[in-house]
């Protein structure tokens, strides 16, 4: 079925025409399915813009990326500063600026940016295994460059161990570790084991301490199974696309200390929480570990595409010239963008400003129970998931994307919310900018309320 034929919104003439061109223009798989295909055609801030003028409030950041908001302005001129294009003049045919693109080169950029991100990550509790940066230009590249990494430090040790459920990537060895063993032929070097997910499923519950016990007895089956075959273990600080699963500090704690029992690499998967999402700048310290290896991306460019694995240099020297490589990692504009996010970080409150608005996005979303559309919230930082309830004759799957539509076409008062389509069918994300400015969080919070309540009614 092609989605994109067949969602079109009252009083939006630009955008259904857009939606049309579109499907004609790109296939299916180009994105994901989301009930309200929303239109975005300016951005600034926490908002977005449709092309009939129509303002969204952003509760998904742009998938988890504009952590600092839509083109800050003071990032833009920092971005612009570090290539070299302040100030352009137009009688020159070219600008002597930094290269777009360095491939088989290094540009002074790439320095830079190298030095500043291991020194930051470093400062961070955890960070002391933060030695060198081996870049990506998406996030799955940088997961599957990390397990390659880990596969050439012991050829001799060939297994790699991932939590079920998680999400890594869908490219080679990113996607291999992503899911579980059930859904699809495995590459046979991927084991996996269970991540915690009844016993944290409520905001008040994942304050409780974790019985280990089950987890570390799957542990050790697996070690008797592997022995001395085990190279890594790969899991994220949540379940993002799992469904928005945030276990307890010592599950996490277990899985490192398995992995440096068995002479194994511990990698953390932080592209979904890094740079403030989770509270700190980086969630390895929120859950008290230090990895061997860091997956970073998504809001590390707050924008601009980019990602990295970061961690030991004994690991990563193991991969010989050209095995890590590709055409745009460490491209000029991406360090730039990298500089420009981590001045932002480093020179004003903008981690404190997200660990502000955490209360107020917890207590606006468990008043949304109320509602009867949300069974669920589990969350923390800035990055939260709500469980759809069923109603009347409606599976929860069903009501997620009625949500995603009904918050995207707004109130009586124009208040409009963009989300994304469901994780794991009947969860969605709520993770607004660090920036946002906590009375607009509150009111799009009491407006999504309003909203859900009123799509109760419709679907008794």
């Amino acid at each position: 079925m092609n989605h994109t034929t067949t969602i079109q919104h009252p009083g939006e003439d630009k955008s259904n025409d857009l939606r049309q061109r579109v499907a004609r223009t790109e296939p299916l798989a180009q994105r994901t399915y989301t009930s309200s295909l929303a239109l975005l055609d300016k951005s600034a801030g926490s908002y977005h813009w449709t092309p009939e003028g129509r303002k969204l409030a952003d509760f998904s950041s742009g998938v988890l990326v504009a952590n600092l908001g839509h083109n800050p302005t003071r990032w833009w001129k920092r971005v612009f500063d570090y290539l070299g294009v302040s100030n352009l003049d137009e009688s020159q045919e070219y600008t002597v600026a930094a290269p777009l693109t360095a491939y088989n080169a290094v540009s002074s950029l790439e320095v830079r940016a190298n030095e500043r991100l291991l020194a930051n990550m470093q400062a961070a509790p955890g960070g002391r295994r933060m030695e060198q940066v081996l870049w990506a230009a998406s996030g799955s590249e940088a997961v599957q460059k990390a397990l390659w990494a880990c596969l050439a430090h012991d050829k001799k040790r060939s297994v790699i161990v991932a939590t079920r459920g998680g999400f890594h990537g869908k490219k080679g060895l990113a996607g291999a570790v992503t899911g579980s063993e059930t859904d699809k032929e495995r590459d046979p070097r991927v084991k996996f084991v269970s991540f915690p997910k009844v016993e944290c499923a409520e905001v008040e519950l994942r304050k409780q301490p974790l019985d280990l016990e089950p987890y570390q007895q799957e542990l050790e089956k697996l070690s008797n199974e592997v022995g001395d075959r085990l190279s890594c273990l790969i899991t994220e600080p949540y379940l993002g696309g799992g469904g928005s699963y945030h276990p307890q500090p010592e599950y996490l704690q277990l899985l490192q200390k398995f992995c440096r029992d068995h002479g194994a690499a511990f990698i953390l998967d932080e592209i979904q929480a890094n740079f403030g999402r989770t509270g700190p700048m980086y969630a390895y310290t929120h859950y008290g570990v230090e990895p061997d290896i860091v997956c970073l991306g998504k809001g590390l460019g707050n924008g601009v595409p980019v990602a990295a694995a970061v961690g030991r240099a004994d690991i990563f020297q193991a991969l010989h010239y050209g095995e890590g490589s590709d055409t745009w990692s460490a491209n000029p504009l991406s360090c730039a963008a990298v500089l420009a996010t981590l001045d932002e970080f480093e020179s004003t409150d903008v981690l404190a400003r997200g660990q502000a608005l955490a209360p107020i996005i917890e207590e606006g979303l468990l008043r949304l129970k109320s509602t009867g559309v949300i069974e669920k919230v589990r969350g923390e930082g800035c990055v939260w998931g709500i469980e759809c309830a069923a109603c009347g004759s409606h599976e929860p799957e069903e009501v997620a994307n009625a949500v995603v539509e009904a918050c995207y076409l707004g109130d009586q008062q124009g208040r409009a919310i963009h989300l994304l389509g469901p994780l794991a069918g009947k969860v969605i994300r709520i993770s607004p900018p660090l920036t946002m400015q906590p009375d607009e969080l509150r009111e799009y919070l009491d407006a999504m309320h309003g909203i859900l309540a009123s799509l109760r009614l419709k679907l008794r």
